[in-house]
């Protein structure tokens, strides 16, 4: 929807298209099932990947597009934030947005958000408060982190809107048995290490496991830890996964595992139930929104490697039970995560603040 000058309504902020996050990743599916179209949004990015240099550019770049934007006053301004320099930005972008009168959105994706305002100073906690309560609307990405929300800004009004994700068609069966996928930044937060501390509990009784790391960051001391324990012939370093090659390491994978400390509501999680995987979890930020222990993927509490080798052997040693598990996430996400219903849930957001603006 297009205002009668052929204005956009809405004015999405964001990082750019092109990186590699799962922000990236989510409004890319926005705006690849429709919602762009639908209800005529520009998207403008104030982030970028790279060097200091590069995204102090950007930053730059995306303050002048988005003042030039502001001038035409558009109806609604939603913008997409995690933690640091990514709240700093887009809290100041909304706050110039209201001044000029437009409805804001603060949409929340950041896993440590919890973290960065403990850590924050007084005057620093005040502007996220400040900031939270004067949107007209924040999106959490659970009901936990909607929790989070409105005990911290008690007069912010937050919903929850899960992050969203295609339906891809079953295909020919390609699992390779043992194999155990991640899929992430490689770093600390994700539980990385602990995973490959599992595989050398389990190596004896299961000789065929093997673990493929999907992403990129400390790739180099995981190949470390993997030989110390000596399990490095089982763990495969893929780097950076393409979106046509991530489909192609679900379909191979008998098992999908993140094991983080700290959650939004992780893409890749939603992507391997989507694709039918059984999945091994944390019960961290939103994930319990998603799966549920038993029925649809298996919980472990984050850091217990004792936990997580067995509720890993579990799946290993139970076909039945990874395909009964990989179904009923399928299903979870058809009924719940889909990009159709999540898109219809913005929708009405946007409606009901235009609604609120006409009055």
């Amino acid at each position: 929807m297009q205002g009668p000058d052929g204005m956009k309504r809405v004015l999405m902020l964001g990082t750019d298209l092109g990186g590699r996050g799962g922000v990236a990743t989510v409004v890319s599916l926005l705006r690849q099932d429709g919602l762009f179209e639908r209800e005529g949004v520009l998207y403008v990015p104030t982030h970028v990947e790279g060097t200091r240099a590069a995204r102090v550019g950007a930053a730059l770049k995306g303050l002048v597009r988005t003042l030039a934007c502001l001038a035409r006053r558009p109806e609604l301004v939603h913008a997409h934030a995690a933690s640091k320099g990514s709240f700093v930005r887009k809290s100041v972008l909304l706050a110039l947005a209201r001044a000029r009168g437009c409805k804001t959105v603060f949409h929340l994706h950041g896993a440590c958000f919890d973290s960065f305002i403990a850590g924050a100073s007084p005057s620093m906690r005040r502007w996220i408060r400040h900031t939270l309560e004067h949107s007209s609307v924040v999106i959490a990405l659970s009901s936990r982190w909607a929790g989070f929300l409105r005990e911290f800004a008690p007069r912010a009004r937050v919903v929850v809107i899960p992050n969203s994700v295609p339906l891809p068609p079953m295909g020919p069966d390609q699992v390779r048995p043992g194999r155990i996928l991640f899929l992430g930044q490689v770093e600390p937060r994700k539980g990385v290490m602990e995973l490959v501390q599992a595989l050398a509990l389990l190596k004896e009784r299961f000789p065929h496991a093997q673990l493929a790391i999907g992403g990129q960051g400390e790739l180099e001391q995981v190949e470390r830890r993997a030989r110390a324990l000596g399990v490095a012939d089982r763990v495969l370093a893929l780097g950076w996964v393409t979106a046509e090659k991530k489909q192609q390491e679900l379909a191979r994978a008998a098992i999908f595992c993140l094991p983080s400390h700290a959650e939004g509501l992780p893409m890749a999680l939603l992507e391997a139930m989507a694709a039918g995987k059984a999945v091994v979890t944390t019960g961290v930020g939103g994930i319990p929104d998603a799966v549920r222990d038993g029925d649809n993927g298996l919980l472990v509490a984050p850091g217990n490697v004792e936990q997580l080798a067995a509720a890993l052997g579990r799946l290993l040693a139970d076909e039945d039970e990874s395909l009964r598990l990989g179904a009923r996430a399928r299903t979870t996400i058809e009924e719940q995560f889909e990009s159709g219903f999540v898109i219809g849930q913005l929708s009405a957001v946007y409606r009901q603040l235009r609604r609120a603006g006409e009055q």
